[in-house]
C-alpha cells in the first residue's frame, strides 16, 4: 500500500512504525472474511481493511471524526486477521496506534469518558476489584436476571497440594481479574506443575499486566505497569526463575510483547526484552510434560474447547491446549468456526455491549450444539463471558487437570 504520510507523524517512532504497518498491506481483503464484526455488521469500515484506510487517513493529514473513532472501537482486537493475513501485517500493533492518536483528537462524550476511566481505575487494582465484587454478589439476589449473570459466584476453593523438593522455579502472573473472581485458575496450575516439581512463584508486588490500559489508548499507563512487573520479576529472574507463566492467554499476549512496547526505553529496554523472552502461556509448559499418570476417571468427559483470540490469534498457539487434552483422554466435540471472537475482548462486552452479545450467542450456539459437558476456555475474560450464558459449566481447561478428582495414577 502506498502512503503519503505527514512529516509530523514521520518524526514519531510512532508514526515510522504505523508506515511500515501499512506499506506491507497488498489490500487483498482475506481479513474481512474472518473479522467477526464485518460478518456481523456487513460494513467494509467495520472491517481490518477498512479499518486500515481509515487510520492511513489520519496519518496523512486527513480530518478525524467520532464517526472513525466509532469504527475503531468496534475492533474486538482479535487479531483473527493476523491470522489469516497472507502479507504478514501486524495489524493489532497497528489498531493501538491508531486508537491512541484518534483519543488525542476527539473528544468523547462525558460519559463515555467516565466510563473508561473507571475501567482502568478499577480492573487493574485486585483490591478495587474484589471490593467492588463483593457487593455485587451482595445485591446479587435484587438485580435483574441479565445483570446478575454478569455477577460471577465465588468459586468453591481447590485444595491446595504441597510441591516437595521442586527442581524448578518458576513465576507466575497472579493477575488481576483472574484472581478476583477466578482464583481456583492459578491453584489449579500450581497443584498440576508441583506433581512435576515445578515450583509456581507469586512475585511480591507484580500486578496488571497493562492489557487494560494498553487497549483503552493509555499506553503511558501501560508502560508504567510493564516497568512496575519487570521490577517486581526481575530479582527472580536474577536468581535462576526459567520462565514467567500467565494462565490467563490475554496477559500471556501482552507479556510477550514488553519488549517491543519497551523497545525505546533506555532503561528498560534489554529488560523487557528478556521478560518476553521467557514469558510462556501456561499451555507451552504443561505441553512438554508427561500427563500419562493423570487420571480423570472422575470427571467429565464431553468438553467443548473454545480457544480464545489471544492464544490462537495473539500466541499463534492454536491447538496446543487441545492437544494437551485430547492426550489425557477428553473428548473434544467438533465446534464451528472456532476462530471467531466470543465477543468478550477485555472491556468490549461492557464498551460495546449489542455486538458483545450478538458474538456470544453465535458462540455459544457452536459450543453447545455438539451437547458438551462442559466447556473449557483459556483466558477469565472468554471464562466469565461464556459462564454468563452457558447452560453447562464453564472452566479455565487447568482446573480440569490440577484438581483433586484429577489425580496422578499412583496415588489410587
Amino acid at each position: 500500500m502506498q502512503t503519503k504520510l505527514t512529516q509530523a507523524f514521520l518524526a514519531t517512532p510512532q508514526g515510522r512504525e504505523a508506515e511500515t504497518i501499512l506499506r506491507s498491506c497488498v489490500h487483498c481483503g482475506f481479513c474481512t472474511a474472518t473479522c467477526p464484526t464485518y460478518q456481523l455488521l456487513g460494513n467494509e469500515l467495520d472491517g481490518p481493511r477498512g479499518r486500515i484506510y481509515l487510520m492511513k487517513q489520519l496519518l496523512e493529514g486527513q480530518e478525524v471524526t467520532a464517526k472513525t473513532q466509532g469504527h475503531l472501537d468496534r475492533c474486538l482486537t482479535c487479531r483473527s486477521c493476523e491470522t489469516t493475513c497472507p502479507s504478514g501485517v501486524r495489524y493489532g500493533r497497528l489498531i493501538d496506534i491508531g486508537r491512541e492518536l484518534v483519543e488525542q483528537r476527539v473528544q468523547r462524550p462525558a460519559l463515555v469518558r467516565l466510563k473508561r476511566s473507571v475501567l482502568r481505575r478499577v480492573l487493574p487494582f485486585p483490591e478495587r476489584l474484589s471490593a467492588l465484587l463483593s457487593l455485587g454478589r451482595a445485591v446479587r439476589p435484587l438485580l435483574p436476571k441479565p445483570l446478575a449473570r454478569k455477577v460471577p459466584l465465588r468459586q468453591k476453593a481447590i485444595p491446595s497440594t504441597s510441591v516437595p523438593n521442586a527442581s524448578r522455579t518458576m513465576l507466575v502472573l497472579d493477575g488481576c481479574a483472574q484472581s478476583s473472581m477466578t482464583p481456583n485458575t492459578n491453584q489449579a496450575a500450581v497443584n498440576l506443575l508441583g506433581r512435576f516439581s515445578i515450583r509456581l512463584i507469586s512475585a511480591t508486588g507484580a500486578g496488571c499486566c497493562g492489557a487494560v490500559s494498553q487497549h483503552l489508548a493509555a499506553s503511558d499507563e501501560a508502560r508504567a505497569f510493564i516497568r512496575h512487573n519487570i521490577d517486581a520479576w526481575w530479582p527472580h529472574i536474577e536468581q535462576g526463575a526459567e520462565a514467567i507463566l500467565a494462565s490467563a492467554s490475554g496477559c500471556g499476549v501482552m507479556i510477550k510483547d514488553y519488549g517491543h512496547l519497551l523497545a525505546d526505553d533506555p532503561e528498560y529496554a534489554e529488560k523487557a526484552n528478556q521478560v518476553s523472552e521467557l514469558a510462556k502461556d501456561l499451555s507451552e509448559v504443561v505441553q512438554a510434560l508427561d500427563l500419562s499418570q493423570l487420571n480423570i476417571a472422575r470427571l467429565p468427559r464431553k468438553i467443548a474447547f473454545h480457544s480464545p483470540c489471544t492464544l490462537q490469534h495473539g500466541q499463534q498457539l492454536n491447538g496446543v491446549v487441545e492437544e494437551i487434552l485430547t492426550r489425557v483422554g477428553f473428548e473434544l466435540l467438533p465446534v464451528s468456526d472456532p476462530h471467531l471472537c466470543c465477543g468478550s475482548a477485555g472491556t468490549y462486552s461492557i464498551l460495546q455491549p449489542k455486538l458483545s452479545r450478538q458474538l456470544l450467542a453465535n458462540k455459544l450456539e457452536s459450543l453447545q450444539k455438539p451437547q458438551p459437558e462442559l466447556i473449557a476456555t483459556a483466558n477469565i475474560g472468554c471464562q466469565l463471558h461464556l459462564g454468563s450464558e452457558a447452560s453447562v459449566p464453564v472452566v479455565h481447561w487447568v482446573e480440569l487437570l490440577g484438581s483433586k478428582t484429577c489425580a496422578s495414577g499412583s496415588s489410587k
